[in-house]
Order: structure tokens, then sequence, then C-alpha cells
């Protein structure tokens, strides 16, 4: 039967809006990019570690599981989103995923398909290899005194909360193996076509055109984001392999596998990570890397990222191949 109702301007969002409120609506427009953009490169940021953990149980058997542990704190309108994209995105499992939150009853769906919900973050804190902060600043002071005692070294923290700087929430963790991703927003005539066509970030991002426009080091759509970021990301896999005791010149042998270019095979070398490096010499572990200072501070391999353009095409690249489930299809 025929929709009379559908696309009516009348019944639009911003058909009862004045037009002092419609000044604000680039506001929500934002809002659906910085979700969209920040589930997906997160997103990005799993399939990536866990190639590498895979690459390295292959290589030595050295990692205690193959698969990746992945925890949100945090079951609000953020957690659950990037939750859906995990599930119904990644190579996870559902038994690979854990929220906890102050109320896991709200999370019946999610927890149907296998994740475990609950409320317990020292629980998460001992258990996840990656751990998303989903919660608002306020409660910061109270969640991460209880993290800090109980997350190993290893365990990737990456930060949603934007409102808090890197450093300080270093220093509330007492922890430096953090990501956080720094957007910014640029001019750009319309980017509510692009953002608002969907309201779910998994229908959104089998969108082409929002797919497309965000991809890391070619952002578009009214909204960048630091190249350090995409640095800091490549120094997490390398501390990966520090955190498994594989030594530099095999940490550097698995990541040049993950990253082939076609213009070399061996993208990476010891200058790349590390200024003045004595580690070619030997084959000891490369030094631990703190996140913190790389998104903050030019690096070699901030340089690289930059100035190499089959590095830059290769993420791309493999950014797109995160995505192939949602052109397949879902189990879940």
């Amino acid at each position: 039967m025929l929709d009379f109702t559908d696309n009516l301007d009348s019944l639009g969002f911003e058909a009862g809006l004045t037009e002092d409120e419609k000044m604000y609506l680039n506001l929500r427009s934002r809002s659906a990019c910085l979700i969209v953009s920040g589930c997906a490169h997160a997103l990005f940021v799993c399939e990536l570690l866990n190639l590498l953990r895979k690459k390295l149980f292959a290589a030595n058997g050295s990692s205690s599981k193959t698969h990746l542990s992945v925890g949100i704190l945090g079951g609000g309108h953020m957690g659950k989103q990037l939750a859906m994209v995990l599930l119904h995105v990644s190579s996870l499992k559902p038994s690979n995923i854990n929220i906890s939150t102050k109320r896991p009853e709200t999370l019946d769906d999610i927890s149907k398909m296998g994740v475990e919900c609950y409320f317990d973050n020292i629980r998460m804190a001992k258990w996840a290899d990656v751990l998303f902060l989903c919660v608002l600043p306020a409660h910061l002071p109270q969640v991460c005194p209880n993290l800090r005692s109980h997350m190993p070294s290893h365990c990737l923290v990456y930060s949603f909360t934007s409102a808090v700087p890197s450093n300080r929430l270093a220093m509330l963790l007492e922890h430096n193996f953090i990501l956080k991703p720094q957007y910014e927003f640029v001019a750009c005539d319309d980017v509510s076509n692009i953002w608002h066509l969907h309201n779910q970030v998994t229908d959104a991002l089998r969108d082409k055109e929002v797919l497309a426009a965000s991809v890391p080091l070619s952002m578009s759509g009214g909204i960048s984001l630091d190249r350090r970021w995409v640095s800091a990301v490549l120094y997490s896999l390398l501390n990966m392999c520090t955190a498994e005791k594989l030594g530099s010149g095999k940490a550097l042998q698995l990541l040049n596998e993950l990253f082939v270019t076609s213009i070399s095979a061996k993208t990476f070398n010891f200058d790349s990570f590390c200024e003045s490096s004595d580690l070619s010499k030997s084959d000891d572990p490369f030094p631990w890397i703190s996140l913190v200072d790389v998104q903050t501070k030019e690096t070699p391999l901030s340089d690289l990222v930059s100035g190499n353009k089959g590095l830059q095409d290769c993420i791309s690249i493999m950014y797109h191949n995160a995505f192939s489930n949602l052109a397949e299809g879902s189990n879940y």
C-alpha cells in the first residue's frame, strides 16, 4: 500500500523549528558525523589489532590467545552504536565483546546476540585487550581509580570522551597506552546530505559515499582527523609486538606483511619508529612507546605517514576492506 506520508516535508525534523533554531542544525550534522566516523575508526583499529594478533600467534605461538578481547565501558548511545558496529561488521565474535554499564538490563537486544553485559568495571579492566571509554567526562574521576590498579599495561584504552585530553586521562589512569582521536570541523558546503541519510551507524557505513568520507587520511564531509592518530595506531601495533617480547626484526617483518604497498614490500624499517635506533644491531624488542606522546608530538612515523603515498593508499584500501562484511551481509 502506498504511504502518502513518505518524504512529506511537513513531517520532517526541520518542519517544527523556528528560524532561530534552524541556525543550530549544523550541530546535529556534526553529532551524526562524529558518531559514524568514531565508530568506523574504532572498528578499523580492532581489525588491525586482530590481524596482527593472528600473525603473532602463527609466527611463534607467543600470544596467549588468538582473538582480541574488546570491552566497552558505558552502555549509552555511543556504547550501543559501537557494539552494534563491532557485532555486524568486524571479524570479532560476540564472545570477544563485553559491555560494562550501570544498567545492563537495557541491553537485552545486544545480550541476546551473545555479548556479556554486566556492571563490573574491574572485571572488564582485567579481561580486555582493548577498552573503549564511552562515559561522560564527569564520570571519569569515579571510573578511573577502579580501572588503573587492575588494568594491564598492554591494554589499549580508546577514549571517546572528547572533553578530556589524553594527558589528563593518562594521569587519571596512570596509563600511557591511550588512543584518542582528535577531530576538527572544516568548511564544507553541506554535510547534512552525507551524514543524515541513515539512523543507524551500520546502515550509514553501507553507504559508499559515507564510507569514503570517513577514510582516516582523507576525510571529507566537513570533518578531518589529526594524522598523528594514524601514527599512534601504528605505534599501538608495535607495542603489541613489544608486549609479546617479540624481537625488533621480527616485529618489523610482521608489520611490513600487514602493510605491503604498491611501491615497496618493506614499508617500515628501524628508523621509521625510533630516532637513532641501535636495534638493527640486535634483536631486542622495541621500547614501549607512549601513545600520549606520539599523539601530541611529531615523530619519525608521523613524517612517514605524511610523506609516503604508498602507505596512505594501503591504509585506505585496508580501511575499506574492514567493512567488507557489510556488503556480504551479517550473520547477526
